[in-house]
């Protein structure tokens, strides 16, 4: 298992070309030839993930299989279909490299292949996708994917688990001798408690004055060290709680401002593109 300190959120790898990266042109053919979904998922699972186990190699399918449907929706060549399935492969592998969110990173990284795809400088880039359709990819990618972003961090990322240790300014920490002398003491003293509320009815009929005359004529204590620590914890736990709604809402926030101004750049790129072809 990880530390905190061990998990970091990476950057996104080189943007390459990945024309036949993942599915050959016999793929392709086959792909073409039938519209049976069943059928579609049997070739993209030989050729994508026939290692993967269920149920994440079911939610791959689907995942996959939907992008096919799409490109036969847009009428896709067998190159086009070919590079936008392996970079929805890639961008999955990458959102999946860490627990931590990292929306952001695989949108960019997402935007740096379709750029690859659409620019003709090769090697570095060839041109499969125009501009118009460059703005369907990124929107369609939107809303299955990273509409869906969350559901895919819980199924194929471990869990993260915080474990979350206190220390105080001004009291010592108990040994281990100390810790197991405590917890014997309370395991007594709820014995002790048990065998008081086992008295006979006499027995508690003549203690229960002398109970009410003590405590009338004792003077009002004082809250103890004890509860005064467990109010001032309550109240920073609380106070913490609260400063961490705010910055996740503001995180949030600051996301989706983000993926609003990547969409809009790749707009304005793509018709000053567009102008100077």
């Amino acid at each position: 298992m990880k530390s905190f300190e061990e998990i970091r959120v990476p950057q996104p790898p080189r943007a390459g070309v990945l024309l036949w990266a993942d599915l050959k042109q016999s793929d392709l053919e086959e792909l073409e030839r039938t519209k049976s979904i069943p059928e579609i998922e049997r070739i993209l699972c030989g050729a994508l993930v026939p290692d993967v186990p269920e149920p994440k190699r079911g939610i791959l399918l689907e995942l996959y299989t939907n992008q096919v449907l799409f490109c036969k929706e847009k009428h896709f060549n067998r190159e086009q279909t070919s590079v936008l399935i392996s970079i929805v492969k890639n961008v999955h592998q990458f959102s999946t490299e860490t627990p931590l969110n990292n929306a952001d990173q695989c949108f960019t990284y997402c935007s740096e292949l379709l750029l690859c795809h659409s620019v003709r400088r090769p090697p570095f880039s060839i041109d499969l996708f125009n501009g118009d359709q460059v703005t369907e990819i990124l929107s369609n990618f939107i809303n299955t994917y990273i509409r869906h972003y969350s559901l895919y961090k819980y199924i194929f990322t471990p869990e993260v688990h915080l474990d979350l240790s206190l220390s105080y300014v001004g009291i010592p920490a108990l040994t281990g001798e100390e810790e197991i002398a405590r917890s014997e003491s309370s395991a007594d003293n709820g014995r002790e408690f048990e065998r008081e509320i086992v008295m006979d009815e006499d027995q508690q009929s003549a203690a229960t004055p002398i109970m009410k005359t003590t405590e009338a004529d004792s003077p009002e204590q004082g809250s103890t060290p004890k509860s005064e620590l467990r109010t001032i914890v309550q109240k920073e736990v609380r106070e913490e709680v609260m400063r961490l709604n705010i910055q996740l809402q503001k995180r949030l926030q600051e996301t989706a401002e983000q993926l609003d101004g990547a969409i809009s750049k790749l707009e304005a790129h793509i018709q000053v593109k567009n102008k100077i072809l």
